[in-house]
């Protein structure tokens, strides 16, 4: 049977990245196919739901997709994290009073609308008079009277219908679990044989619950943050400097936080990301009326708009291309969004607007000198020689007029960096001197589309070629017609 060919994809003509969860809706290879094509450069595998069976039948079709359209697609597996939850119920729910006593407590026996078991031994003894419990995500709030041991006396500030196995948000205390579950632990080293690119650690509170995950993984895959409880939020910058990446998870977060102070939040943690010169994504609801319509709503416009204003590194879709009816269509407006919103004459400045300083070394200093440049001279396109990463990274922190292109020797590499801003990673072998950089950088821009006979290219890189860490290297050159002619063929 003849192998069926799909014509390569054209850069995109974005720079923020597009992360799409996986999921009933998403998983078949035809419609994942569907999702690259509408603009998703990476995504998400969710390990809270479904068996490692089916996951590792998602991640083969989205590899084989890579190999046929010869473009890095990044997977981001998402540990589930050490989720609180309530026990069960006699009749499978109960009904809290409004201003009434509800008792967490250790006693299996099934709940009533008086009690229930709290099967989280960690939380008895730590709680205090005045702190807060909000269940099933913050629609009944409690707050503790008194507790000890085996008691948790509550009032219900709202009560309301409460069900087995709800979620238990403590907003007000670090609570002192590991970040990452027996069951966690299965997922990670599941991932890590998958090759997965990226790890989604969920709820971390301190730094110290990234080192478990960083030894687990190996050196395997990047590690993302996902900031979702207050406590992180306090130790922001030492998660920053300890994961590789960090995800504005809103969901918990927006639980545990009044609605008003997520807005400033998010920004705060993308603007200190961005200065760390590390990857941010924006994630949750940010398409939320998709999952059932086909069109959103304009504050859903504006949500993401806003996010890409701030120059976010990727916003995602979660259950709109997960299990939602419209998952192609979300991908394709959150495309139009974002895409519109760069064509914006004052997009530049608006991302602009935070100052990244460059670091004191050659290559931080380069990495701004690329974005001078290209302010001031017309440039198709940067091109970056990279091993890990770490100079793509650079000059997407600056945020940079022009795209990059990327071209590494690594496949893990270029996999990875679909989640940077910006940059178009492709696959390509090691340099080895000045003359062989100058046209291989010639040839992948006319090949991949990033420029015509007569533009300008910026060629990016460190000698010794092949030693991490040494780029020291910039370089302006010129694509000839002759050169046009040779290498599009």
């Amino acid at each position: 049977m003849e192998k069926r060919q799909i014509p390569y994809l054209d850069p995109r003509g974005r720079k923020v990245k597009i992360l799409a969860t996986v999921g009933p809706a998403s998983r078949d290879p035809e419609m994942l196919l569907k999702l690259i094509r509408a603009g998703a450069d990476a995504f998400r595998v969710n390990m809270s739901h479904g068996e490692h069976a089916t996951h590792a039948e998602t991640i083969a079709a989205i590899r084989a997709i890579e190999k046929d359209l010869n473009r890095p697609i990044a997977i981001f597996c998402d540990l589930q994290g050490p989720k609180l939850r309530v026990g069960k119920f006699k009749d499978g729910k109960a009904v809290i009073r409004h201003s009434g006593h509800f008792t967490l407590d250790r006693n299996p026996e099934p709940g009533d609308e008086t009690r229930v078991e709290l099967p989280h031994p960690e939380l008895f003894g730590l709680m205090e008079k005045g702190q807060r419990l909000l269940i099933n995500d913050g629609k009944i709030q409690l707050k503790v009277i008194r507790a000890d041991e085996n008691e948790i006396l509550c009032s219900a500030v709202v009560g309301g219908v409460i069900s087995d196995r709800k979620g238990v948000n403590v907003p007000d205390a670090e609570i002192p679990i590991p970040a990452l579950t027996a069951k966690d632990r299965k997922d990670l080293a599941f991932a890590v044989e998958q090759n997965a690119d990226w790890i989604g650690l969920s709820f971390v509170q301190r730094p110290e619950d990234l080192a478990e995950a960083r030894k687990l993984m190996g050196g395997h895959g990047a590690l993302c943050a996902k900031i979702e409880k207050p406590m992180a939020v306090r130790r922001l910058d030492e998660i920053i400097e300890m994961s590789d990446g960090i995800m504005v998870a809103r969901g918990d977060l927006g639980v545990e936080l009044n609605p008003e102070e997520v807005p400033p939040l998010q920004k705060k943690i993308v603007n200190k990301t961005r200065i760390a010169g590390k990857p941010v994504i924006v994630a949750t609801q940010m398409l939320e009326s998709m999952i059932e319509s086909p069109a959103p709503t304009r504050a859903e416009v504006s949500d993401v708009a806003n996010a890409v204003y701030d120059g976010a590194d990727a916003v995602m879709l979660s259950a709109e291309t997960a299990a939602g009816e419209w998952p192609e269509e979300a991908v394709t407006i959150m495309d139009r969004i974002s895409a519109q919103v760069e064509r914006d004459e004052a997009y530049l400045d608006r991302v602009r607007f935070l100052d990244t300083p460059p670091d004191r070394t050659t290559a931080d200093a380069l990495a701004h000198s690329c974005m001078t440049i290209a302010d001031t001279v017309p440039i198709a396109a940067i091109t970056v020689f990279t091993g890990s990463g770490s100079t793509a990274r650079r000059v997407a922190r600056e945020r940079p007029s022009v795209p990059m292109l990327v071209l590494t020797p690594r496949l893990q590499t270029a996999r990875r960096l679909a989640l940077l801003w910006g940059a178009h990673a492709v696959m390509t072998r090691d340099i080895g001197s000045f003359e062989e950089m100058i046209a291989k950088g010639k040839r992948m821009a006319l090949r991949h589309r990033f420029g015509v006979a007569g533009s300008k290219l910026i060629a990016l890189a460190g000698v010794p070629f092949g030693t991490p860490g040494s780029t020291n290297l910039l370089h302006i050159v010129t694509l000839a017609g002759d050169e046009l002619e040779k290498y599009s063929q």
